[in-house]
């Protein structure tokens, strides 16, 4: 598979709601946010576009403060038509973000965990366009992509009361391509081999870690650098996207330091650490 990375000029609203051309491009939004394009589908997976956490904790231990603006404002967003949340953190489920987005794009659906669907439609999902899931189940997007549920474990798998995951993953199969993305997740039983059989090809993975400091401050961790590429490794992945970085300045991991681990993984596995105004192009090779 090839993966081509592009830095484009303009907005980046311009650029994703530009004509597809073949393969699947995606662009990251920040944190845990990245937008992806396929044909005349624009998907986007937990974007946090706002500010809406720093106001949350003016005043408040461990400022929510941004360290990078938003790429992109959720206003200027057209032509959605999938927006998935992972679980019900304010960064991935932003009732700053979502109900913009519902105002400018009214086809769009949004496929959120059904153990936190209450919560969703209090951010501003519109109850008729929410998707609700869990673990095992499978949403059509049309034109033969789909997208497959999985458990995430966001340092533990949690149920509520009826056994439905609050903490999910998405493979997506977009264009022939499989893309894992994890929520916030750290390496479980049963995880690489799932990951093996679906035969994801890019892993977009947090690796922001996770220690004792942050653990007693009630900040729940994610993978690090390390369990992210063994869990390609071992998942027979070739393509790591790290990210869940740069954004709070309590909970990130110096770009040096990634950019050091990236440089000393395994030959066969290649690092993205994303950037704004890149997009990254995907296909797969003819004898793939």
């Amino acid at each position: 598979m090839i993966v081509r990375q592009t830095d484009f000029k303009g907005g980046l609203s311009d650029d994703l709601a530009a004509p597809g051309r073949p393969g699947v491009a995606f662009w990251w939004l920040g944190q845990a946010g990245f937008a992806f394009r396929s044909g005349a589908l624009r998907l986007m997976v937990d974007p946090y576009l706002s500010d809406s956490l720093a106001a949350k904790y003016r005043g408040r231990p461990l400022a929510h403060e941004r360290l990078m603006p938003p790429p992109i404002p959720p206003e200027a967003v057209r032509g959605l038509v999938w927006c998935l949340c992972s679980h019900a953190h304010s960064d991935h489920m932003d009732p700053g973000t979502l109900p913009v987005l519902a105002a400018h794009n009214p086809n769009c659906r949004f496929v959120v965990p059904r153990a936190e669907v209450q919560t969703a439609l209090a951010r501003g999902v519109p109850k008729a366009r929410a998707v609700p899931v869990n673990a095992g189940e499978h949403v059509e997007l049309g034109s033969g992509q789909t997208i497959e549920v999985i458990a995430s474990a966001h340092e533990e798998r949690v149920t509520d009361a009826a056994g439905q995951h609050r903490y999910l993953g998405y493979v997506l199969r977009l264009g022939g391509i499989g893309f894992y993305h994890s929520g916030d997740c750290v390496p479980y039983p049963g995880l690489a081999e799932h990951l093996r059989a679906a035969r994801v090809r890019v892993a977009l993975l947090p690796v922001n870690g996770r220690d004792a400091a942050r653990t007693q401050a009630g900040i729940i961790g994610n993978f690090s650098f390390r369990e992210a590429a063994d869990l390609c490794r071992e998942a027979g992945i070739p393509w790591l996207v790290a990210h869940h970085v740069g954004l709070f300045a309590f909970n990130t991991v110096p770009e040096e330091t990634l950019r050091r681990e990236a440089a000393g993984v395994e030959a066969d596995l290649r690092v993205i650490l994303p950037r704004y105004n890149e997009r990254y192009e995907t296909w797969m090779e003819a004898n793939q």
